[in-house]
C-alpha cells in the first residue's frame, strides 16, 4: 500500500540548494514552508530571436535523487524534436489518428521546430575542472524503439547519484520555435512557449519514468523551484509561470524579464507586442487571496470581466470542494487568433479563449477558463502521471468543470456556429445540461469498447485518449455522485487532493479515498470503469398490461368447472414488466411503472442477471415503465431503450420532431441568405 507524500527535505540538501542558486536566499521560502520535495530545481536564461524564430538557452539543473535507487544516468525530455520531422513518434501517432493528420508533409519548412543540445556537463567541485558530458549523450526511444525520434535524451553519469545524493548539471542548448504544434508555436509576433527547454524524467523505484512525446498525452515531471530570466525584444509584454521579479533594460532593443516559482513541476511562457494587461485580485472568507493577471488580444476589449469572473469562481469552488489553490497569483492568457495555443494549462499560468463574437449567453470563455483554472488544483498540485493515468487530471477537471459552470453559470444555453465557425447561433429554448453535455456521453459512446481506462495512455488506440480519458471519467464520476451523494463524492475527492498534494498518485490511491469516505468498498465499480471495458446499457424490453380475465377451470375439487371469465373492469389488470440488461457493466437500477391512476411502483434491481421480471395485479392499467428513470447511471450508453410506455404521448413527440425540423429550417434560412 502507498502511503500519501511527507516532504521534509534534509537540512544539508537545503542548503546545498540554497547555496547554488543564484539569488536564492533572497527568494526562497524557509525550509518550514516547503509544499514539494523540490528535487528539480532550474535555474534558466533564454533569448529569443522573434525574426529568426529562434530560443538560445542555458539551464543549470539541480537535481536530488528521492528514489530508492542509485542513478546511473539522467534522462531529459527534448519536446521539441516531436515536430522535427514526420517520422518522430508524435508525428506518426497523429497520422494514425486520420484526419488530424493529413497536410503534415506539406508543410513548409518555416513550420517545423526541433532543440538541439550544444552542451552537458557537470561542474567542477573545489575548483576542479568541469566533467564535459557531452559526447556521452545519446538518444532513446524507451516506448517504441523508433530510431528516428529524438525526443529522450539519456546522459551516462561519472558515477551514479545515491538516494538522497544532489547533482548539479549544466546544459546548452538551442530551439527553432514552429508553427503551432501541440499548443506550443509562434504565429506573426504572437509566441507561446511550452515543452521548450530540457526537462528531467521522473526516477522511480523500477528506473526512469521518461516516456518518448506521444500525440495523446501529456507530462509528468518533479517539482521544484525555477529560476528563469527570458530575454525578448523590448517592449513586448512577458507572461509566466510565477512572478515576474524584475525587468532589466539591456540597451541593445531586448530587455530581460525575470520570473520565479516555488513548488511547481513545469514552466511555461509567452510573449507579444499586442497584449492588453489587466489585473484583478480574488478574495473569499477562508481561502488565500490571490492575484489575477489577464493578457488579452485587443480585438476582446470588453471580455474582461468574463475571464476573471470564471477564473474567481474556480479558485473559490474548487478551494471549497476540494482545497485552497496554493499559488500567490495565477496568469490567463487570451491567445491569438488562429494560434492554436487555446485551452491548455501550465502552474501558475493557462491558455484560455475566446472568439470576437461571444454572446453572454453562451459559456465561451467560461468553459475554458474553468477547465484550465481547475487544472491548477489537479494537474498542478496533484502531479499525477499524464502519460499514464491522463484521467486522474484530465477526467477528475472535467467533471469538476461541468459542476462548477453548472453552480455560477446557470444562463448557458446551446449553440452552434455558422460560417467557418464564425458566427455563434444561441438556442435559447435549449439549455446546456451537465447530465447530458457536461459529461460528454456522446463522445464517450463512440469508443466505449476501445480501451480499458487502466490501459496506459500512450497506448490507447489513436483517437480514443479523449474519449477513455476526458468523457468516460466524467461519466463514471458523475454517476457516482449520483448513488452516494455529493457530499461523500466531494469528501472523497477532497481527501485525495489532501493526502496527494504535490505527491505523484496513481489510480488506486483515488480509489481508496472515495471507498474509505464513501464507507463501503467501490472496488467493483472501478474494477469495471477503469479495469475494463465494459459498456452499461439497461432497458426495458417488454411491457404488458391486461384485463385479469381468464378461460380454463376454476374452483377447488368438485366445484372446478370450465369457464372463461369475462374482462370485467372489477376483475382489473394483470401488468408485466421485464428489464434487460443489454451489456456487461453492472449496476444497480431502479425499475418504475406508472399507472394511469397516478400510483408509481419502484422497484431496486440489483442489475445482475441478464433480465428481471416485475408483475402488479392492479385495479389500473399500465402506462410507462422506467429502468434508471432518474438517470443515475450515466454511463448507460443506449438511453433511448430506457423506458416504454403503452400511451404514446402524440403531443410530445410532435413536439420533438417540429424543434427538430425547426433547428434543420433554421441553419438552412441563414446559409440561404448568406449568399443571397
Amino acid at each position: 500500500m502507498r502511503r500519501a507524500p511527507s516532504w521534509r527535505l534534509p537540512a544539508a540538501a537545503c542548503g546545498f540548494l540554497l547555496a547554488a542558486w543564484p539569488g536564492a536566499a533572497e527568494s526562497q521560502p524557509a525550509a518550514g514552508n516547503l509544499q514539494s520535495p523540490r528535487n528539480a530545481s532550474y535555474s534558466i536564461d533564454v533569448e529569443l530571436d522573434a525574426a529568426q524564430r529562434m530560443l538560445t538557452g542555458r539551464e543549470v539543473l539541480t537535481w536530488r535523487n528521492i528514489s530508492p535507487i542509485a542513478a546511473a544516468e539522467l534522462q531529459f525530455h527534448l519536446y521539441y524534436n516531436a515536430w522535427k520531422n514526420t517520422r518522430s513518434t508524435w508525428m506518426r501517432e497523429l497520422r494514425r489518428r486520420g484526419r488530424r493528420g493529413r497536410g503534415l508533409h506539406s508543410r513548409p519548412e518555416a513550420d517545423w521546430g526541433w532543440i538541439d543540445v550544444t552542451s552537458i556537463r557537470l561542474p567542477g567541485a573545489g575548483g576542479a575542472a568541469p566533467v564535459d558530458l557531452t559526447e556521452r549523450a545519446v538518444h532513446i526511444a524507451p516506448d517504441d524503439g523508433n530510431p528516428d525520434d529524438r525526443t529522450v535524451l539519456s546522459v551516462p553519469l561519472p558515477a551514479p547519484v545515491a538516494p538522497g545524493e544532489t547533482i548539479e548539471i549544466e546544459i546548452e542548448w538551442s530551439s527553432r520555435v514552429p508553427r503551432t504544434f501541440a499548443r506550443t508555436g509562434t504565429i506573426g509576433n504572437y509566441f507561446f512557449l511550452a515543452h521548450w527547454f530540457p526537462k528531467i524524467g521522473v526516477l522511480e523505484a523500477d528506473g526512469w519514468n521518461c516516456h518518448q512525446f506521444h500525440a495523446a498525452t501529456e507530462f509528468f515531471a518533479d517539482y521544484g523551484v525555477y529560476d528563469v530570466r527570458i530575454t525578448v525584444p523590448a517592449g513586448w509584454v512577458v507572461g509566466a509561470t510565477g512572478t515576474e521579479q524584475s525587468v532589466t533594460d539591456n540597451g541593445d532593443g531586448t530587455a530581460t524579464h525575470r520570473y520565479r516559482q516555488a513548488d511547481v513541476h513545469d514552466f511555461a511562457w509567452t510573449t507579444s507586442p499586442d497584449f492588453l494587461e489587466r489585473r484583478e485580485r480574488f478574495e473569499h472568507p477562508g481561502l488565500p487571496g490571490v492575484d489575477m493577471r489577464l493578457l488579452l488580444q485587443p480585438e476582446h476589449t470588453g471580455q474582461e470581466a468574463r475571464h476573471f469572473e470564471a477564473t474567481a469562481h474556480t479558485l473559490r469552488l474548487y478551494g471549497e470542494w476540494f482545497g485552497p489553490y496554493p499559488y500567490e497569483q495565477v496568469t490567463i492568457v487570451d491567445p491569438a487568433w488562429q494560434s492554436r495555443s487555446g485551452g491548455m494549462e501550465y502552474p501558475t499560468f493557462f491558455t484560455a479563449g475566446t472568439r470576437w463574437l461571444a454572446p453572454e449567453n453562451v459559456s465561451s470563455p467560461e468553459e475554458v477558463t474553468v477547465h484550465e483554472a481547475g487544472h491548477q488544483f489537479w494537474h498542478t498540485v496533484v502531479g499525477s502521471n499524464e502519460f499514464e493515468h491522463a484521467w486522474i487530471d484530465e477526467g477528475l477537471n472535467t467533471f469538476a468543470t461541468a459542476r462548477a459552470l453548472e453552480e455560477f453559470f446557470p444562463k448557458n444555453y446551446r449553440s452552434t456556429r455558422f460560417f467557418g465557425r464564425f458566427v455563434p447561433w444561441v438556442y435559447r429554448d435549449l439549455p446546456w445540461s451537465r447530465a447530458i453535455h457536461g459529461n460528454r456521453l456522446s463522445g464517450y459512446r463512440r469508443d466505449a469498447r476501445m480501451d480499458a481506462q487502466s490501459t496506459p495512455t500512450y497506448l490507447y488506440w489513436p483517437g480514443s485518449a479523449s474519449s477513455i480519458s476526458y468523457n468516460k471519467t466524467a461519466l463514471w464520476l458523475h454517476t457516482l455522485e449520483r448513488y452516494l451523494g455529493w457530499p461523500i463524492l466531494q469528501r472523497g475527492m477532497a481527501d485525495f487532493f489532501h493526502r496527494w498534494r504535490f505527491g505523484h498518485p496513481g489510480p488506486e490511491d483515488f480509489f481508496r479515498s472515495l471507498s474509505t469516505q464513501a464507507g463501503r468498498d467501490l472496488g467493483w465499480f472501478f474494477r469495471q470503469v477503469h479495469g475494463s471495458a465494459v459498456v452499461f446499457d439497461y432497458g426495458v424490453q417488454e411491457l404488458t398490461s391486461r384485463r385479469a380475465g381468464g378461460r380454463g377451470y376454476f374452483g377447488d375439487g368438485d366445484a372446478a368447472s370450465f369457464a372463461a371469465r369475462q374482462d370485467g373492469e372489477d376483475e382489473g389488470y394483470e401488468t408485466r414488466v421485464v428489464v434487460r440488461r443489454h451489456g456487461e457493466g453492472i449496476f444497480p437500477v431502479e425499475v418504475v411503472t406508472e399507472f394511469d391512476d397516478g400510483h408509481r411502483a419502484r422497484e431496486v434491481w440489483d442489475g445482475r442477471g441478464r433480465w428481471r421480471e416485475f408483475t402488479y395485479d392492479r385495479p389500473a392499467r399500465a402506462t410507462r415503465a422506467f429502468v434508471d428513470p432518474e438517470r443515475k447511471l450515466l454511463l448507460d450508453i443506449d438511453y433511448t431503450n430506457n423506458s416504454r410506455t403503452l400511451a404514446p404521448r402524440a403531443r410530445a413527440a410532435a413536439t420533438k420532431w417540429s424543434v427538430t425540423w425547426l433547428v434543420w429550417l433554421q441553419d438552412l434560412l441563414l446559409t440561404y441568405g448568406f449568399f443571397l
